[in-house]
């Protein structure tokens, strides 16, 4: 089950753009006023964030129906929700929610694409997210890593073990001393190294880590450290990082990598939403 956003998450937003009300509809006197606001795929998508505009749609005081949840995947012109109420309740949510969907479904199509051209063609390496979104954004964006159809690398940093370079700067201790120093202080979580040579690699290796995050690699260079690793009848799990985009994922999931580790989703554009106004006539 994918995660929305709280409540008091959602009212932060509708108030950060409205902090003193909505100076045009309340100047035209459209209180009153009932209508509906459909949106609408202007182009293919996996969708992500529909729940959050319904519950900003509602939380405005309007009510919303959603056609087209998190994490499917559409065609353009598709509806994807409907809203009504009063006019001031759709101005309120109308491009909040707007965005939302639009930033989201971005980032979740650009996931889906990775993910497709891997299951095309024969390879089931997971392709794993980054805590590189944007700060204050993290939450939405993970969600939508999740619709998209793949899985999150590390929360935060309190989730997992992983020993940076930056680490290594300041201690003066071997391999074998900083990785026995992690599993006694952290004897549940596996070990996680990120290396950028096949030599670094090997020297982790031999140290006992469990995953060796491979950052900057070439798929060939995966292929080489794959196959040294195996000579040496040491089997970490490989997962690769920095370069992972949609054009190099099937090459790096050839080369031998067990996970591939990516930021490039967080970059991708945001898909268009055509947002649509009617009015309700009365009777």
């Amino acid at each position: 089950m994918l995660r929305s956003l709280s409540d008091a998450a959602l009212s932060q937003l509708l108030l950060d753009d409205a902090p003193y009300g909505d100076m045009t509809t309340q100047a035209l006197g459209l209180n009153g006023t009932q209508g509906h606001l459909t949106f609408a795929a202007s182009q293919p998508m996996t969708v992500c964030g529909v729940e959050e505009a319904q519950r900003l749609f509602e939380l405005a005081g309007a009510t919303a129906h959603i056609h087209a949840p998190s994490g499917r995947h559409v065609l353009a012109q598709a509806e994807l929700l409907l809203a009504q109420g009063p006019v001031a309740a759709l101005m309120l949510a109308w491009k909040t929610a707007q965005t939302l969907i639009e930033s989201s479904s971005g980032i979740a199509s650009e996931v889906a694409r990775i993910v497709t051209e891997l299951r095309a063609a024969g390879l089931q390496q997971p392709l794993a997210c980054t805590r590189k979104a944007f700060p204050g954004g993290r939450a939405l964006s993970y969600k939508a890593v999740q619709a998209g159809g793949g899985m999150l690398h590390r929360l935060g940093l309190s989730d997992g073990v992983l020993l940076y370079p930056g680490h290594r700067v300041f201690l003066d201790a071997s391999v074998d001393d900083m990785v026995g120093r992690l599993r006694k202080a952290q004897p549940e979580r596996k070990m996680v190294a990120l290396v950028s040579s096949l030599e670094e690699a090997m020297t982790f290796a031999l140290a006992g880590s469990d995953i060796l995050q491979l950052d900057g690699f070439t798929p060939e260079g995966v292929r080489q450290t794959r196959l040294a690793l195996h000579n040496s009848r040491l089997h970490p799990t490989l997962a690769v990082s920095g370069g992972v985009t949609a054009a190099t994922a099937v090459a790096y999931a050839e080369a031998g990598a067990d996970v591939l580790v990516s930021s490039a989703p967080y970059q991708a554009p945001p898909k268009d939403i055509e947002a649509s106004f009617s009015r309700v006539l009365s009777a």
